[in-house]
């Protein structure tokens, strides 16, 4: 998977996010997002994705030498944040029947293979709803880490982990982002040291 973003803006209202950032994320490489809080790198991050709009300049996705419409983005990425919601109201096990109907695993992962990975055998038959805050953070990074998908985007990845947990995150990304294209916005080291490339929002923060 390949992103070429030229001369990209964002801007709310009247406040520019970033503008004119022009770069190309390339097939297989991993890039950290980097900035301070409030820099805008989970909105650059959404706007990679296809989830917001740019306000200006272009985006152009290809995947294997041939141009992807952004609208056939989501079937190519997976995506894990803080914010995203989990659907609380199933079991491990039917959230797991459910989510891969729309997003297979990657060859020779199963469901049940994942659940093992992610260390949740013993809450298979339990209710998202009363997972703790880690284990459903460990469940979306399993769930994103573990799909079939060319590009993988991850914002804060460690948020609600303890050391056991920043421990696995580190293990299963360095494991499953060989081959793909991994973006991961942060600003906590240990979360993006394997990322060979860094881009600093800030750089182009409105001036």
């Amino acid at each position: 998977m390949q992103i070429e973003a030229r001369d990209l803006g964002k801007r709310f209202v009247r406040e520019w996010i970033f503008r004119e950032l022009t770069h190309t994320f390339r097939p297989g490489s991993a890039t950290a997002i980097l900035g301070p809080n409030g820099s805008g790198k989970s909105t650059l991050l959404n706007t990679l994705s296809g989830q917001l709009l740019p306000t200006h300049g272009t985006l152009a996705y290809s995947y294997q030498g041939r141009p992807v419409p952004v609208e056939d983005l989501p079937q190519l990425l997976a995506y894990c944040a803080p914010y995203l919601e989990l659907i609380e109201e199933l079991t491990l096990t039917e959230l797991l029947h459910f989510h891969t109907r729309f997003k297979p695993l990657r060859p020779g992962t199963t469901s049940a293979r994942l659940i093992e990975l992610m260390y949740l055998e013993k809450s298979r038959h339990k209710l998202v709803r009363d997972f703790s805050s880690g284990m459903k953070q460990r469940l979306k990074l399993g769930l994103a880490l573990y799909a079939d998908a060319p590009l993988l985007l991850l914002d804060e990845p460690t948020t609600n982990l303890d050391r056991t947990g920043i421990d696995w995150y580190r293990e299963h990304v360095e494991a499953t982002a060989t081959g793909r294209l991994t973006l991961v916005s942060s600003n906590v080291a240990e979360e993006y040291d394997f990322c060979t490339e860094h881009l600093e929002v800030s750089r182009f923060a409105a001036r």
